[in-house]
């Protein structure tokens, strides 16, 4: 294969292992398209009898299901057009960029020249250096023997471990930016939430209240042989790092508090759209008929504010009833406690993240906590969201290395 064919393997298998957890989730057949609306690559999938005799689209399709074997995907099929789509797979389809992918490949050689065996050295490479892979995935048992996928990068021995802890039922892949500029000089690890990734074979009925989930925190410890780390914790994971710090405090040497989602048992501030989410989700995870009724309305509202690149990562954990059920039980575990109770407790330093705009979670709950806090820092960005936190740069990442650089550790 040539160069640029083998830049667009490379590129389509990536995608690939980017959808494939929210495509385990889905009903097959998932049905993709590489149609746009008056692209070339649109009509290039139609004109031209390529090696095989069956067309562009055949080529197509032929390598999706080769390179989706590579990834361990299955169920993904190529069909004509973007007329019967459902949202979840056009949510796929904008991810696999199989438009694109036509294109690089529409040479007059290039697709003569994808070759099984040079389809399978590019693909297998890909996979090789996918974030699974490169994050060293683990999967360990939680203290109540739910599954945890566990992730871990860098190796920076002379300075003290780094957990991250995402927003509550959101893909580690959300974070990636995190783990990649923070490993650059300490060992960094993060978990996915309890109960709603790798899980189908368990209870949907697992403990979700903060204690255990907080519990969760030292059992990825435990595994990685850490007796402590500083925590970085984002939305409803700053509740989790709250809870954790006034539990174990020895374990806990700072805690950097991002954007986080609080609740509090009198006078709790939220925003609307918080309020409205936290109702939604109250009443969903009330019981698996009531969350499979709110499920379609819940993604569609999400799918409207989710950027395109993000999408299949953000809508996760709405991509079928059961698992929307679980992401609602595990979140009210979060919303539902009064972080006020763990406050005066936490006596490490803390860095509080806001900004004046954010839609998502309230400001204010950022100032009461770091009011409430013994030794806090509040910083109050001019503007900033959920997403753009998910898309961190180096700069925003700094912010958390020049705090946990400052704080006296536990080593």
């Amino acid at each position: 294969m040539t160069r640029a064919a083998d830049r667009a393997v490379a590129r389509l298998t990536a995608a690939v292992l980017a959808v494939k957890p929210l495509a385990a989730e889905l009903a097959g057949p998932i049905r993709v398209t590489a149609a746009e609306s008056g692209t070339a690559a649109t009509a290039l999938l139609e004109s031209g009898t390529r090696s095989t005799g069956g067309g562009m689209r055949a080529e197509l399709a032929g390598l999706l299901a080769r390179v989706a074997r590579h990834a361990g995907v299955t169920g993904l099929t190529l069909v004509p057009d973007t007329g019967e789509l459902g949202a979840f797979e056009q949510v796929i389809s904008d991810r696999l960029g199989l438009a694109g992918i036509a294109a690089d490949l529409a040479g007059p050689e290039a697709v003569s020249w994808l070759r099984p065996a040079d389809v399978d050295r590019v693909a297998a490479a890909a996979v090789a250096a996918g974030f699974d892979t490169m994050y060293a995935k683990r999967t360990i048992a939680a203290a109540d023997g739910v599954p945890l996928n566990v992730y871990r990068a860098g190796t920076g021995n002379e300075h003290e471990p780094v957990v991250l802890i995402p927003a509550c039922g959101m893909p580690a892949a959300l974070i990636e930016s995190w783990l990649r500029l923070l490993a650059r000089d300490r060992h960094v690890l993060t978990w996915e939430s309890r109960g709603l990734f790798d899980a189908s074979g368990h209870a949907g009925d697992f403990a979700v209240d903060i204690d255990t989930q907080a519990a969760d925190l030292f059992t990825v410890l435990d595994h990685a042989g850490l007796t402590g780390a500083h925590l970085v914790a984002q939305c409803g994971g700053a509740v989790i790092a709250l809870a954790a710090a006034a539990a174990r405090p020895e374990r806990i040497a700072s805690l950097s508090l991002w954007h986080g989602a609080y609740g509090f048992a009198e006078n709790c501030p939220t925003t609307n759209h918080q309020q409205d989410l936290i109702e939604l989700m109250t009443m969903a995870a009330s019981g698996r008929s009531t969350a499979a009724a709110i499920q379609a309305m819940f993604y569609r509202t999400a799918l409207n504010g989710t950027p395109r690149e993000l999408a299949h990562l953000v809508l996760y954990p709405f991509a079928n009833p059961e698992l929307f059920y679980r992401y609602c039980r595990v979140n009210t575990g979060l919303t539902g406690a009064d972080v006020e109770r763990y406050l005066d407790r936490v006596k490490q330093p803390v860095l509080v993240v806001t900004s004046t705009d954010d839609v998502t979670a309230a400001p204010e709950g950022s100032r009461r906590v770091a009011a409430g806090l013994p030794n806090a820092r509040l910083r109050v960005r001019p503007h900033g969201d959920h997403i753009a936190l998910f898309q961190a740069d180096d700069a925003l990442v700094r912010v958390a290395i020049d705090f946990i650089a400052d704080c006296p550790g536990f080593l």
